[in-house]
């Protein structure tokens, strides 16, 4: 099964290098149904991946010029002491619990991949840094990134870009740095009650990078909207699994018949133009950090 588990994280990674962020979406269910961890050690584990893989995206986006140090800082020392404390009280949840809010955060990811984001106008002038409202935005994504080990990419990104009125690619590099700060200040919390075994966790996180350097390579040839909705409706079927394995099957049965009904309908409405659901034409859609 280490085998096995070694080999889906370069999969994990080749999906990061395509679409960014730290990829605990996908390294929490692998580590904990694949690589057989309990819930607590899967989740630290994850922290430890998400904030390598984020760092080494970081450096490149920071080479290219892509990343605000000020607002990133800020953001990210709010992030760290959220996520210490995420870290801390997850000691007193329960596994089981800590993994239905893993399936929450990863139904609200899916969401916001499907969705995609607008294009922030690159020649806009940037807005005043709200310091209040960025520390505040830090510690709540931080404390969820501390508690359930998602990285919060899909949180930040929109944050800077609203709040610190950055462009898209400065958002997307700017969030890699804060991802890797508060992973590691979460895992600092998870490690004062969670034992890490070292050596699956060090084997892993090289085969993340592995195909995260490989993923990023695949970007000229890959049509990243479509890869990043398909991604968005994978972890949607992901997460009806927790629902099932964690809280009951009858759960889990009725969340993947909503996730199925909404993919016919969404299928159905691409191509239909007089679809009432359907959403009016918008620029292209940024792909999303899914950590």
């Amino acid at each position: 099964m280490i085998v096995l588990t070694v080999a889906l994280a370069v999969l994990v990674g080749v999906s990061l290098g395509l679409l960014g962020g730290g990829g605990s979406i996908l390294t929490v269910p692998l580590l904990a149904y694949v690589a057989g961890m309990d819930a607590k050690q899967a989740i630290a584990t994850s922290l430890l991946v998400v904030g390598a893989t984020s760092a080494v995206g970081a450096i490149s986006h920071a080479r290219a010029g892509r990343v605000q140090w000020r607002t990133g800082l800020v953001f990210g020392v709010a992030g760290m002491t959220g996520a210490y404390a995420g870290g801390l009280l997850a000691h007193w949840i329960p596994g089981s619990v800590l993994l239905i809010g893993f399936a929450v955060i990863m139904i609200a990811t899916a969401v916001a991949m499907l969705r995609g984001r607008k294009n922030v106008d690159p020649d806009a002038a940037p807005k005043s840094l709200p310091v209040g409202k960025v520390i505040l935005e830090g510690l709540v994504v931080g404390l969820v990134t501390g508690l359930v080990g998602a990285g919060g990419g899909f949180l930040v990104v929109p944050a800077l870009a609203l709040l610190g009125g950055l462009p898209m690619p400065i958002a997307v590099g700017t969030s890699l740095v804060v991802i890797a700060m508060k992973s590691f200040a979460g895992l600092a919390g998870y490690l004062s009650s969670v034992q890490i075994d070292w050596g699956v966790a060090a084997a892993v996180t090289a085969a993340a990078l592995v195909g995260a350097l490989l993923g990023a390579r695949l970007t000229s040839v890959v049509n990243p909207d479509s890869l990043r909705k398909a991604f968005g409706w994978f972890v949607l079927v992901m997460s009806t699994v927790i629902l099932w394995q964690e809280v009951h099957l009858l759960v889990g049965i009725a969340a993947a018949v909503i996730v199925a009904f909404a993919g016919v309908v969404t299928f159905l409405c691409g191509r239909n133009e007089s679809c009432p659901l359907r959403r009016k034409a918008q620029p292209p859609a940024e792909s999303v950090p899914t950590s």
